[in-house]
């Protein structure tokens, strides 16, 4: 019934968009008309085109939304040999919901499972059906919690969900495409920004119904232990897949790498931190529920299954991936299908993490190195340029730039922290140790034998000149040359940096330049163009080349080589920046400028203020 309820709201509510523009285009008309019978006709069609372009981007959308295709997802395609206790499970599931079983089992990345259906004139005749399952929830869940997810799925087939879904589909679609064809500061894209979003609530509010309907059949067929445990780990493994890609595999794809076997790695994570996931699992915060939500919240599903019926079903606490007949083998065919690695160079894991642990402590040191070789004018600079700062009694003077707020002693004392960072890179440069993959925690830095090394005693001996020599003599000990650790990078890059705002049409030394900020820099775009297009200039740019592509296409200026900030004026914004080479760069906000958003000038003025702390 749902299913019917969401095809209809959406086919009226689409009908709906297209009335509203009609009315606008008769609005128009007759605005038009009587412009031309007041004024001028270039007066005329200067006020209306704005107009005449927002109705125009209307057929556009439709147009698009029409010829789109529900194409299947990219993934992995499993036959019966791949999965045999799979499709077992999935034939038997969609028997007892009274439906026909999916045509396909496609294998994804995502921590997600979910049904398709190619279906032709608007869901009147079904087609093709695709049950998709993430790799993730085989890899971290059990069977009677996979039996649930995948009675959900195919509950969405028995309710016909899928069937006229497309309808829905192409509504969204094609209210998405017009919306985006319109400017932001026309009138008319207003009318359709408000209705856009009743649409969203009214196709939300049935999607979350159908939801609720498909967990039915999860407790029927899984039983309420095995639906609501699988609810709760559906959270907890989308976490700890984040984790895993933020802490262990976007570093090394940053450094040009890329694991040969990424999805068993996640299984490696899975099982080393089980007791965390069970713990995220048992935790998960409840968040309130929205109108804009495609789904309930779990807390509002776990509550909806536990006024349903109880079912006996005999738990099976067996892992998931046992349905397929060779999981690591599967995870290997499908990041040759879904993964691009370009030019990354793949290599096993433990050289992928012993490589890219040392590429960042390298960077760690080549910025403090840096800043040794501005203070000391060193055209090389190392550690021996540090070290020779201790026994000289200058590193507190040195340090203060890395320690805001503390005195000198302070600093010399503090500065035991980047010294174990600058040791651990000497180390690794003088080939007595690498960095060792950890599965349960951080990469460990280990000797040649795998025994663990910990310099941070030895860090603490370096900060003084009291007890450097002391230091000294237990590195040539372990083998450590210190003039083999120095400056890689001489100067900062903005490869992996973050935009976190841009502003157009600035005078640089009163040079007009669009001017993009990033997380360690400013990219400095002289000459960039008309005024007036400002905004829609700096979008284009960077939908269609990556910052640190820009930053070696432009001149760049990193925070690093920024001594002082004096801002004279902050709306519109005037500014003098001095750098440590002695040079003052002019900053001045005109009248013609644009911000990319409406927060980019603050943004650049605590960045100003970060400097000077």
């Amino acid at each position: 019934m749902s299913a019917t309820y969401r095809a209809l709201a959406s086919v009226v509510m689409l009908i709906g968009f297209y009335v509203v523009a009609l009315l606008q285009l008769a609005a128009v008309v007759a605005l038009g008309v009587w412009l031309f019978q007041h004024t001028s006709g270039v007066v005329t069609g200067k006020l209306l085109l704005p107009l005449v372009v927002a109705l125009g981007a209307v057929a556009v959308g439709l147009w698009r939304a029409i010829r789109t295709r529900n194409e299947p997802a990219s993934g992995l395609i499993l036959g019966e040999r791949e999965a045999p206790q799979l499709w077992a499970i999935v034939r038997e599931l969609a028997a007892a919901v009274g439906t026909r079983a999916p045509d396909e089992i496609r294998l994804v990345p995502e921590v997600n499972a979910a049904v398709g259906e190619q279906s032709r004139l608007l869901g009147l005749i079904g087609g093709r059906r695709t049950l998709y399952i993430g790799l993730p929830l085989l890899q971290g869940m059990r069977v009677d919690q996979l039996r649930s997810v995948l009675a959900h799925e195919l509950g969405h087939y028995s309710g016909s969900h899928t069937r006229l879904g497309g309808v829905a589909y192409r509504g969204r679609l094609a209210i998405e495409e017009t919306v985006d064809q319109i400017s932001p500061h026309n009138p008319i894209g207003w009318v359709f920004k408000a209705y856009s979003k009743l649409y969203l609530m009214v196709d939300n509010a049935a999607s979350r119904r159908q939801e609720l309907e498909a967990d039915r059949a999860s407790v029927q067929l899984a039983g309420h232990d095995a639906a609501t445990s699988a609810l709760r780990m559906l959270p907890a493994l989308d976490a700890a897949w984040s984790f895993y890609m933020g802490r262990y595999v976007e570093p090394g794809w940053s450094a040009d790498l890329a694991p040969d076997d990424l999805f068993g790695g996640f299984a490696q994570l899975l099982h080393a931190r089980r007791d965390e996931i069970d713990e995220l699992r048992e935790n998960a915060p409840d968040r309130p529920p929205s109108r804009w939500d495609t789904h309930p919240p779990v807390h509002v599903r776990v509550a909806a299954m536990g006024q349903l019926p109880a079912v006996q079903v005999a738990p099976d606490d067996r892992p998931a991936w046992i349905m397929l007949a060779d999981v690591a083998g599967a995870g290997r065919q499908l990041q040759g299908i879904v993964v691009n690695h370009g030019s990354r160079r793949i290599v096993p894991w433990a050289e992928f993490t012993a490589e890219w642990v040392a590429t960042s402590v390298q960077q760690q040191a080549d910025r403090i190195y840096r800043a040794a070789g501005r203070f000391t004018g060193a055209p090389e600079p190392g550690l021996p340029t540090v070290l020779e700062l201790v026994r000289n009694g200058r590193l507190g003077e040195f340090a203060e730039q890395f320690f805001s707020g503390a005195t000198r002693k302070e600093a010399a004392v503090a500065f035991a922290g980047p010294m174990e960072t600058l040791l651990d890179n000497a180390a690794v440069r003088s080939g007595r140790a690498r960095w060792q993959l950890s599965w349960s925690g951080p990469a460990r830095l280990v000797g040649r034998s795998g025994e663990p090394w910990d310099l941070a005693e030895i860090a603490k001996l370096a900060v003084s000149p009291e007890t450097l020599d002391e230091a000294l003599v237990r590195l040539a000990e372990l083998g450590v040359d210190a003039t083999r650790a120095t400056v890689v990078q001489r100067r900062a890059s903005a490869r992996n940096a973050d935009l976190i705002g841009a502003l157009a049409n600035i005078k640089i030394d009163g040079r007009e330049h669009d001017v993009l900020v990033l997380d360690n820099g400013l990219i400095l775009i002289p000459d960039p163009g008309k005024s007036s297009e400002g905004e829609n200039r700096l979008k284009a740019l960077l939908g269609a080349v990556p910052v640190g592509e820009l930053a070696t296409r432009h001149p760049y200026l990193p925070y690093e080589e920024i001594r002082s900030v004096t801002v004279t004026k902050r709306v519109p914004l005037k500014a003098e920046l001095t750098l440590h080479d002695g040079r003052v760069v002019q900053v001045q906000e005109l009248m013609a400028s644009e911000l990319l958003e409406k927060h980019s000038r603050d943004t650049l003025l605590r960045v100003f203020q970060r400097i000077n702390d």
